[in-house]
């Protein structure tokens, strides 16, 4: 994959560029994604570094999100830009995505909800 990632557990933390790096890294996280070996991981992506998505990016997440929750997976969104909230809200797409202030939040979030899981 292109993008820096950190591996926890089962969770991975993607930390995203601005476009027009972000189309490259999306593509590639769901190509990685479609591996058997990939799915056992929960994925947050961390946007703190984007100010912009497009159609095609929202695109992306809407088929990364079914990806992963095919394979009893999350997605977390944290630390979007108001800008970015902004387009995701418009569109309603609010509703499908999971959003957390930041990648702590997020991490801890998931963490939290594995543990209750048992």
């Amino acid at each position: 994959m292109l993008m820096k990632t950190n591996k926890l557990d089962n969770i991975t933390l993607c930390e995203l560029s601005d476009e027009p790096v972000l189309s490259e890294e999306l593509c590639a996280l769901i190509t990685h994604l479609e591996q058997p070996k990939a799915r056992s991981s929960h994925v947050v992506l961390n946007f703190s570094d984007v100010t912009y998505v497009n159609s095609s990016n929202l695109g992306q997440l809407i088929k990364l999100r079914k990806l992963l929750e095919q394979h009893d997976r999350s997605l977390v969104l944290c630390a979007i830009s108001d800008e970015v909230v902004e387009v995701i809200r418009i569109t309603g797409l609010e509703r499908l995505f999971r959003i957390a202030a930041n990648p702590m939040t997020a991490l801890t979030a998931l963490q939290l909800e594995a543990e209750a899981a048992g």
